[in-house]
């Protein structure tokens, strides 16, 4: 895990420094991981016209660490242990410079208390919820999981 607390530097800069000091240790598969990683920051960047700040490049390693997440179940389910195992690892790469998850009951609790907060009472609030919630746990929580508990709680409630 990454700690960005200490102020020094940004996600970017970070990704960067550790491109380098792999590349100086030779750790291929390490490089490899960072180099697409930076591609893609590169690519989000053509495509949004400007720079991006840690909550950008964030969203880009979110959806690269799913897009592993997703590879890794489908190539063992396909029986290829060996794509699975590689995806798995670079999955373990770039979940170094994310967020820690929180669990199910973390998620839970907030979810609890945000519904509480709002006022909501029904699935009908589902999106006010969920707009809410996103953005706190924006890194740290996976979506489809955030929106089926608060489906759920919602569902109960009515």
């Amino acid at each position: 895990m990454v700690d960005r607390s200490d102020g020094n530097g940004s996600l970017i800069e970070r990704l960067e420094e550790d491109y380098k000091a792999a590349l100086r240790a030779g750790q291929k598969e390490r490089v490899a991981t960072l180099r697409l990683l930076k591609a893609a920051i590169i690519n989000k960047v053509k495509e949004k016209g400007e720079e991006l700040e840690d909550d950008g490049v964030l969203d880009v390693l979110t959806a690269a660490a799913k897009q592993r997440k997703e590879s890794v179940q489908a190539f063992q389910e396909g029986g290829r242990d060996d794509l699975s195992a590689k995806e798995q690892r670079e999955l373990e790469i770039i979940q170094e410079y994310l967020p820690e998850a929180l669990s199910e009951e973390a998620i839970a609790s907030r979810v609890e208390d945000v519904i509480a907060e709002l006022g909501a009472i029904s699935p009908k609030d589902t999106g006010k919820v969920m707009k809410v919630l996103m953005v706190e746990m924006k890194g740290r929580a996976d979506g489809g999981l955030v929106s089926r508990l608060v489906k759920e709680r919602l569902s109960a409630d009515s």
